[in-house]
């Protein structure tokens, strides 16, 4: 049976962390940036994931939680890259283009928020935070913490605020989001491989002192 994506992640996880840290992260609003994890762009229209995490970063820029949003991912497994693919779909729910962010080099959940966090401190943002569904959010947590200089927050999903938007569907012309020349990861890197770059450690981190990319 295919599960929505209510469904999906209501039984992953409970909503009382989500709740509890995204009214820590009100105090903290407006956050400069969230980042958004991509996700695979198959069969030409988003799956429940890709739409849970672009409608998320909608309601949290609708709200005020955030002034501008990374969209992070390569083209990995599918011939277009995941950030663009997002901020299509971000833009025709509303979010203007000049608040949208393309990180486009990131290949696995770690690369992700590190990659990121680079743009980050490129465009000179002081504030981030990661909005994702509860499962990443929770696995990053980690990371997150261990990794960089300044702080990143988390806002993962609220079921019951996202089940109000469930019915949002627009519709995107993914042409501009294609990739040239596009070889599938599965078929450059070996599964270990592949699992060594989502713990990062395809990142050369002895570049940083004590392993820790510097604050923002």
């Amino acid at each position: 049976m295919c599960m929505t994506l209510l469904q999906l992640f209501g039984c992953f996880s409970s909503q009382k962390v989500p709740k509890r840290e995204i009214a820590s992260a009100a105090l903290l609003k407006p956050f400069d940036a969230i980042i958004v994890p991509g996700i695979p762009f198959k069969n030409c229209e988003w799956d429940t994931v890709m739409k849970g995490r672009v409608i998320w970063a909608y309601i949290l820029y609708k709200d005020g939680f955030t002034k501008n949003i990374i969209f992070s991912g390569s083209s990995v497994y599918s011939p277009y890259f995941e950030s663009k693919i997002m901020g299509l779909y971000a833009q025709k729910l509303g979010i203007p283009k000049e608040h949208i962010f393309y990180e486009t080099e990131a290949r696995h959940s770690t690369e992700n928020v590190y990659f990121s966090y680079l743009l980050a401190k490129k465009l000179g943002f002081k504030s981030l935070a990661l909005a994702t569904d509860p499962v990443q959010s929770r696995l990053l947590r980690g990371f997150t913490r261990k990794r960089f200089g300044s702080p990143i927050h988390h806002l993962p999903f609220v079921i019951n605020t996202l089940k109000e938007y469930n019915h949002l569907n627009p519709s995107i012309d993914p042409t501009s989001a294609k990739a040239e020349n596009f070889i599938s990861i599965t078929e450059k890197e070996s599964f270990w491989q592949r699992m060594r770059g989502t713990l990062g450690k395809d990142i050369d981190w002895s570049q940083y002192e004590d392993g820790k990319v510097g604050g923002l």
